[in-house]
């Protein structure tokens, strides 16, 4: 009995295992899926519909140009440069994706989170001030540091980060994230952006200021370097 009730035991561990590591992207169940862009169908799936097999070659794995600096002059000195499903249409189903920031001497890639993915940062040039923020069930803590050219660091799935220019040249980097659509949601954009506004009076018990300062920031515009 002792052994039939371990075996249960054991079975039930596996299984939560299974849900946990099953919590991203889903694995692909053949050689590749390279999404079709359908714009007369009404129904939305969760990542694109194949293409034929027997049709797709090699331009569906392939994106050109990031070499090329983009441009940073806006109010954030950041541009990113994003590598997803909708730019190589062979990333579908595959759980990956890739970003190419510039930023100008103070640029700012500003408080943000991935909803579906993890990101590793990799720095090709200048120094960056980097971290996130956990979870209020870890009190909120701040993770930083400065990276310097071939320096990487982790931003794990879902938790707010920063990356901040701190030199007084140009800076690049390059990152990976565990999604073929990682998603970002902009702190900043969202809470004092979103469309219709969310109501003052919420965001200002939130954030214990005055009517008056949610009522500004509300006002300004808020600049998607994405």
């Amino acid at each position: 009995m002792k052994g039939v009730h371990f075996l249960i035991s054991t079975l039930a561990i596996l299984a939560s295992a299974t849900f946990l590591v099953s919590a991203s992207d889903p694995s692909p169940l053949q050689d590749f899926c390279v999404a079709l862009n359908d714009n007369k169908s009404a129904v939305f799936v969760n990542g694109k519909f194949c293409k034929d097999p027997k049709l797709v070659n090699a331009n569906d794995f392939f994106f050109s140009g990031l070499q090329n600096p983009r441009n940073t002059q806006n109010p954030l000195g950041s541009n990113v440069t994003t590598v997803n499903v909708d730019q190589i249409a062979g990333l579908n189903t595959l759980g990956i994706s890739l970003t190419r920031i510039d930023f100008a001497p103070n640029g700012l890639n500003p408080p943000h989170t991935h909803p579906r993915a993890s990101e590793f940062l990799v720095v090709l040039e200048g120094t960056l001030y980097v971290g996130f923020v956990t979870s209020n069930g870890d009190g909120n803590r701040l993770f930083t540091k400065v990276l310097n050219k071939g320096d990487v660091f982790v931003f794990p799935i879902g938790l707010i980060h920063f990356q901040f220019n701190v030199g007084h040249v140009n800076a690049v980097a390059f990152a990976g994230l565990s999604s073929q659509n990682p998603g970002v949601i902009t702190i900043a954009n969202a809470v004092f952006g979103s469309k219709p506004p969310i109501n003052p009076d919420v965001l200002a018990k939130a954030f214990q200021v005055d009517d008056n300062v949610v009522d500004y920031l509300q006002k300004q515009f808020w600049y998607d370097n994405n």
